[in-house]
């Protein structure tokens, strides 16, 4: 059952993400074209979009994955553009990204693609400390049984939950969800959409929810932000955004709930 826990964001709150006039293309086509807005410390910021909009790439630079070619983009700070390789490893350990292919390594077991992001950014860690915290994680994930696994093993929805489970067990304060209801069905969706909003409360964490899932929005975003050709419209709370006669807006909205 899918619960709207989502706490008040104040406007004081100080920005753990702030992006002022990115931009990027690639060869001829742009992609992003003037993107500024601000996450918040708490808070759970959800993008919508059709596919090809530029969502993952919004979220591959902010990791530093991609260059813009214009703007700036600060993650708890640290301006991401001027970051060296090292510089970048560090803040990856703060940022959390569940991929949407949940990207699990199909030849380790669950405890094993649990225990690799540990061991390979912390390695004075004991045995006894990576087994608990893999316990823990999965605990947290409602799959601890799962923890001999394999992942062909899993379900779809499982694989989800432990590539969720995979960017907590290094504590992040930012989380990144790329489509993280993309190829589920509607009760196993609203399973992940119970989740995401509680291990945002587990972790104090901010999350931004790259998605084109309405419901999955709607229930996990303390505000919502809409790409479309490069740029943001209205950026604000669910019913503001799409109370608004766009007719592009409308017709994203008319696509997920009237067919």
């Amino acid at each position: 059952m899918m619960e709207n826990t989502k706490p008040d964001i104040k406007n004081e709150a100080e920005s753990v993400i702030s992006i002022n006039g990115l931009y990027k293309s690639f060869d001829d086509v742009e992609v992003l074209k003037g993107i500024d807005f601000t996450l918040l410390k708490g808070e759970n910021m959800a993008v919508l979009g059709k596919s090809g909009s530029g969502k993952s790439v919004l979220i591959k630079i902010i990791v530093g994955l991609l260059k813009p070619d214009e703007g700036e983009v600060v993650v708890l700070g640290k301006k991401v553009e001027k970051l060296n390789h090292s510089e970048l490893d560090a803040l990856r350990l703060h940022v959390g990204f569940s991929f949407q292919s949940s990207a699990l390594y199909d030849s380790m077991n669950v405890y094993q693609n649990l225990a690799f992001p540990l061991t390979m950014n912390f390695r004075n860690l004991s045995k006894i400390e990576v087994s608990d915290a893999v316990e823990q994680v999965l605990e947290s994930v409602g799959l601890k049984d799962k923890i001999q696994v394999m992942p062909s093993d899993l379900s779809g929805g499982q694989r989800k939950r432990i590539g969720i489970a995979r960017m907590l067990i290094l504590k992040p304060e930012i989380m990144l969800f790329d489509e993280p209801t993309a190829g589920l069905d509607p009760i196993t969706s609203g399973e992940i959409i119970d989740l995401i909003n509680e291990v945002r409360h587990q972790n104090n964490a901010s999350s931004l929810i790259i998605t084109h899932d309405l419901t999955c929005a709607k229930n996990t975003g303390d505000r919502i932000a809409m790409l479309y050709e490069g740029k943001f419209l209205t950026p604000g709370k669910f019913e503001t955004v799409f109370d608004i006669d766009n007719e592009h807006i409308k017709g994203f909205y008319n696509y997920n709930f009237t067919r």
